[in-house]
């Protein structure tokens, strides 16, 4: 057992998953700190552990077990009807804390404990169809960056650590959840509209058709991966910021928690990256109204074929 900033590590020599060891994401998550901590600051924390002998599971509610010292957050969960108290990660302590835990993936939200200021960042997820099409991914993202020119807006690309990549947008305060909500049904139309032979918006996935799907869910209390985070894939590999015109030349592989830091070059290229924070388009919101939500969409057309499918039968 050692100590790392008053956080007792212990059993750092177990296997953690396929190619890493617990003191492999020990010791990544702690070299890169200083630029994870900015990321999840102030944001309410889902984490993914795995525990020994166990499936993983994505922890939101903290442990009766929990340091005292962790900051501590709650919120209403409607789908459980209950008061779930987040963790904070505000400082490299509660990160070391989290890594000895066995928690691997850091999913913060997309708006900060102080709520009213509206959610930080427009994102959109994009996923690439059955298999490792990368090649296939990076034209989507093209055509999303275009579709953000045309809407005179500019954003910033990571890999997502599994086969996509997230596009970030940062925002001016004050932007309503809804309204953001909107313009990112919104973008994500525009960009399949480019060129619907690569890019989809259709939710249900029997219907993307080989295509790349612009996620447009994530918004507001919504999660998605922190640059830097590793992910639970074999290798452990980390969601990196690329630069646009770097895109093409990579693969999310490229990134793991044994390569990163060396990538990285004590640099912090999520952060340099980050354009300044945008108001979005009006017309861009109007739009978005427009357009119903998918997951709504699809629940009532999964209702509908499966009504087809019994009259059928």
């Amino acid at each position: 057992m050692c100590e790392r900033d008053g956080v007792k590590l212990t059993n750092l020599d177990q296997p953690l998953f396929e190619g890493a060891t617990k003191r492999d994401l020990v010791d990544y998550l702690d070299a890169v700190a200083d630029r994870l901590v900015p990321v999840l600051a102030n944001r309410p924390l889902s984490v993914i552990r795995i525990l020994r002998g166990q499936d993983p599971f994505m922890q939101k509610n903290l442990p009766k077990y929990t340091p005292d010292w962790v900051k501590r957050y709650g919120m209403w969960a409607e789908t459980s009807k209950r008061q779930v108290s987040y963790a904070l990660c505000d400082d490299r302590r509660t990160l070391l804390w989290f890594a000895n835990q066995r928690a691997v993936e850091y999913h913060p939200t997309l708006m900060t404990a102080d709520v009213d200021a509206g959610p930080t960042h427009l994102v959109l997820d994009l996923d690439p169809p059955a298999g490792d099409d990368f090649a296939h991914v990076v034209k989507a993202a093209v055509l999303v960056r275009e579709a953000l020119a045309e809407s005179g807006l500019v954003g910033t690309v990571k890999t997502s650590g599994s086969k996509g990549v997230h596009i970030f947008v940062p925002l001016v305060p004050g932007q309503g959840p809804e309204d953001v909500f909107a313009a990112t049904r919104a973008l994500a139309a525009r960009a399949e509209r480019l060129d619907p032979s690569v890019a989809t918006t259709a939710y249900i996935v029997e219907d993307r058709e080989g295509k790349v799907y612009l996620d447009a869910t994530r918004a507001g209390g919504n999660t998605v991966a922190a640059a830097y985070s590793p992910r639970l894939r074999p290798g452990l590999p980390v969601s990196f910021p690329v630069a646009w015109d770097d895109l093409e030349n990579v693969v999310p592989a490229d990134f793991t928690v044994h390569t990163a830091l060396d990538l990285l070059g004590g640099k912090d290229p999520w952060a340099e990256s980050m354009p300044e924070p945008q108001t979005l388009p009006a017309d861009l919101v109007e739009q978005g109204h427009t357009i119903p939500i998918a997951r709504v969409v699809a629940m009532h057309e999964g209702k509908r074929r499966a009504r087809a499918r019994e009259r059928k039968d």
